[in-house]
């Protein structure tokens, strides 16, 4: 059971954190279209604070526990490169990525945002039982 404490933990924190920025400053959440922005020179400081705390919550955990949590990509870099490509793709196709379609985009009944979310979903599932019948 104590294994699910921290996972748990971190949903709630990601929830908190994208209820305060929708309710703060009435944007979404959505990590694809906060760097976008970032990249395109809109809400640079908005942005920025965002990605900046992304890239610090592991030196905090860190901090917190005296490790990093142990991470393994059993996956090449060759393989890894093309597909984050094509997540890139097709959060631009989405309009929107995972976080801000699954978390916020469902909780504010959005149709657009839950058809997205059962497509990763779904498509996620075809690709892992693809690739787990090659290996």
């Amino acid at each position: 059971m104590t294994v699910y404490v921290l996972p748990l933990l971190g949903g709630m924190l990601l929830g908190l954190s994208a209820v305060l920025l929708l309710i703060v400053n009435g944007r979404i959440a959505g990590i694809s279209g906060i760097v976008g922005g970032l990249l395109a020179g809109r809400n640079t400081a908005a942005s920025a604070a965002f990605v900046i705390g992304l890239l610090t919550g592991p030196l905090l955990y860190a901090k917190a526990f005296g490790h990093l949590p142990a991470i393994a990509v059993s996956t090449s870099w060759p393989a890894v490169l093309p597909a984050g490509l094509l997540v890139g793709i097709g959060t631009r196709m989405g309009s929107g990525c995972t976080s801000g379609h699954g978390i916020l985009g469902l909780a504010r009944f959005s149709k657009r945002s839950l058809a997205g979310t059962v497509t990763f979903l779904i498509s996620g599932m075809i690709a892992a039982t693809i690739v787990g019948a090659f290996r």
